[in-house]
């Protein structure tokens, strides 16, 4: 295997770094934009009287930085090249991610708010992969263009991890002489719908709780009577866009739906683990990144005399975090070359173990990294006036969105033990047949 990177993705890292400098900056640091990245950056973002939400002022600041990198031909480096984008392989969208999260806290790269100058758009390649050729027609045009924005329904207030148990329930319901479904249920962490025009409803049509098959992938107006916005959940990094939802006898035509009736959780699958990858990348690079300004410090930090960094006790933790950072880098890149050369929807079956490894250890990693950034810097790096708190409340996060750690874990123990995956036929003839509990 040939570990070094193509010519043409360092140089594409070095054409972004020159559009930040050029582009980027200075929008950051104009009209004081900076308070929203300095030690200022909870309370400028946050609008406090109004349930949480993110100010205006702070989206719009996003929105041009977007249309920039758009106009600029990078926003949609990650999309098809039918769909207008520029075809990015997962492999080039591990390297890229990680390089800006390691450039720090900036508006070229924000994580929290899944903001960036090349966009993580796992909504594209799911519709592109699962959408038929009617729904194609009929929603395409308004997805590529931005008009179609929807939040994401899969979790519900008695259900996470467990998301075949989910009690939102969709029957067929004819109105006025027109077939369609009559949809029940509650939804959680539904982000983005202070926004959204649509919401990617997960409901139970068929089968009994635990069974994969029988959920369906709902497309459900935001303004649908009996939706409600029952509460926006404040978080550990605010503001927040992530409310609970409920849906009350609301009804929906018979064709207002993604891939295939019963198959929706396949759907919800194709997301996460866009997602998962993406963030492990994202994860190593901030991780990398307290990594770095710790090195920096304890070098010019001279108490006693003498640097910090002459002390084994401040070298020795920052080495095992640099340790573990080189090795997941290695492990991201093979896992996202591995995707690049499967078909989308084989991923799942055949290596959505090692996507989970990179997943739970990379966020795992940034927190520690993050910590440890803290614990170096002393006084200081517990304060706003360095970003190690942020990055650490918002990975925080990840370690239980798209699936928790455990889960992840009990995903790799699945296919380690040939529960499932593609060693299950080869288990199950040498131990006979068993189930994960």
């Amino acid at each position: 295997m040939d570990f070094k990177l193509p010519k043409e993705l360092l140089d594409y890292l070095d054409e972004l770094d020159l559009f930040i400098e050029k582009e980027i900056k200075p929008l950051e640091n104009q009209d004081d934009n900076i308070r929203f990245f300095d030690h200022r950056r909870e309370h400028a973002r946050t609008d406090w009287d109004n349930n949480g939400l993110p100010r205006p002022e702070w989206e719009a600041l996003l929105g041009e930085a977007r249309r920039r990198a758009d106009a600029a031909g990078h926003l949609r480096f990650a999309w098809p090249k039918e769909y207008g984008g520029k075809g990015g392989s997962n492999l080039w969208m591990a390297v890229i991610r990680e390089h800006l999260a390691a450039r720090g806290l900036g508006l070229h790269n924000d994580l929290q708010t899944e903001h960036s100058i090349v966009g993580n758009n796992p909504f594209i390649v799911m519709f592109k992969e699962f959408a038929t050729p009617e729904q194609y027609a009929r929603y395409s045009d308004d997805v590529l263009n931005g008009r179609l924005r929807t939040g994401f329904g899969l979790t519900e207030p008695n259900h996470g991890s467990d998301a075949t148990f989910m009690e939102t329930r969709g029957v067929p319901h004819v109105r006025d002489g027109k077939p369609g479904w009559l949809i029940n249920g509650e939804k959680m962490w539904t982000t983005g719908m202070h926004h959204a025009n649509h919401i990617m409803c997960f409901a139970r049509t068929d089968g009994k709780d635990g069974d994969a098959r029988g959920i369906t992938c709902f497309i459900v107006p935001a303004d649908a009577p009996g939706v409600k916005i029952e509460e926006y959940l404040w978080t550990f990094n605010m503001p927040t866009d992530h409310p609970r939802v409920s849906l009350t006898n609301v009804w929906i035509p018979e064709d207002s739906y993604w891939g295939e009736i019963g198959g929706g959780l396949a759907i919800g699958q194709s997301f996460v683990h866009q997602n998962r990858i993406r963030q492990a990348a994202s994860s190593l690079g901030a991780a990398v990144y307290c990594i770095n300004e710790s090195v920096a410090y304890a070098r010019q930090r001279k108490p006693f005399g003498k640097p910090l960094s002459n002390n084994q006790a401040i070298q020795w933790p920052l080495i095992e975090l640099h340790t573990q950072a080189q090795m997941l880098r290695l492990l991201i890149r093979e896992t996202a070359m591995a995707i690049d050369e499967m078909p989308h929807k084989e991923v799942e079956r055949t290596i959505s173990d090692r996507v989970s490894m990179c997943n739970y250890i990379g966020n795992r990693l940034c927190c520690d990294a993050a910590d440890q950034a803290m614990q170096t810097h002393g006084g200081m790096g517990y304060s706003r006036h360095k970003p190690f708190e942020h990055i650490y409340r918002h990975h925080r996060r990840y370690r239980i969105t798209e699936g928790s750690e455990e889960i992840q874990m009990r995903k790799v123990g699945a296919y380690l033990f040939g529960y499932a995956g593609p060693r299950k036929n080869e288990f199950t003839q040498l131990y006979g047949p068993a189930k994960l509990s």
